[in-house]
């Protein structure tokens, strides 16, 4: 199994490395959003001291720890794969004697992540030294802890976004379901705002939502914000829907292939 895996990261990133302009494009997509929040919530902090306990600090050294971490857990696999289901070129990828989706998919994304955070990281640096953040609550323990948590996250989440894409087998309406499904991530998921900003509702609701482990967690995890309680419920409500992922994402997946089996694509 192994061997597959590592074919398959050599094709991938020999392949990324061929379409350099779309991953510029990609680079910007991530980039743009966060440095403009960063932008914003700094310049609003500066002028009323804080917002909400927060002060500019926080919001620059939350937002550069966002630009890292929503590298790490994001994924493309709505891009990479819903066309294949729709123009039958998965055909090629069923008859092979590995998981489409949890093998050619999986690593073609971690390629893409290799590549777009070389480029990313000029990027941090020129932002780390226009904004000099303090980062003296970032600690190893805490950064240990963000590690797998971080992970966690990404498996979470592409999980998620593998189900939604494996939607394609019954209609084409998949993107649209995808960007309504980005919107509650943006909502829930502290990429906006940090959570401790929104109402008391939403941040009810983003405590069982799978959201939040794709950005806020791992964030505050990395910052030290959190208490050891808050810590382990974060653990437990992500392995409960790190299992909720898998069997969703098993279920979608069999009963889409047989149905696209019986039209004889």
């Amino acid at each position: 199994m192994f061997k597959i895996f590592r074919r398959l990261w050599q094709v991938n990133w020999a392949e990324q490395w061929q379409y350099r302009a779309n991953l510029i494009m990609y680079l910007l997509y991530w980039l743009v959003s966060p440095i403009i929040y960063l932008a914003v919530w700094t310049s609003i902090a500066q002028s009323k001291g804080s917002v909400n306990g927060l002060t500019p600090n926080d919001f620059v050294t939350y937002y550069m720890t966002l630009l890292v971490v929503d590298q790490i857990t994001s994924n493309i696999v709505i891009h990479t794969f819903a066309y294949k289901v729709q123009d039958g070129s998965l055909s090629g990828e069923l008859v092979r004697p590995i998981h489409p989706m949890l093998t050619n998919a999986l690593v073609n994304n971690i390629a893409f992540k290799a590549l777009t955070i070389m480029g990313f990281i000029p990027v941090w640096i020129v932002l780390f030294f226009l904004y000099k953040p303090d980062f003296s609550s970032v600690t190893f323990s805490g950064i240990l802890l963000a590690l797998p948590a971080t992970m966690m996250g990404f498996l979470v989440g592409f999980l998620l976004s593998a189900a939604i894409t494996s939607l394609a087998f019954w209609t084409t309406r998949v993107y649209s379901i995808h960007e309504f499904y980005f919107a509650l991530m943006l909502l829930f998921s502290g990429q906006f705002v940090p959570l401790t900003l929104m109402p008391k509702l939403i941040q009810d609701i983003a405590q069982y939502l799978p959201f939040q482990l794709l950005i806020y967690y791992p964030i505050q995890l990395i910052l030290g914000k959190l208490s050891s309680t808050q810590i382990v419920q974060g653990y437990v409500t992500g392995i409960t829907w790190l299992v909720i992922a898998i069997l969703v994402f098993n279920w979608v997946w069999r009963n889409g292939v047989k149905r696209y089996s019986a039209v004889g694509a």
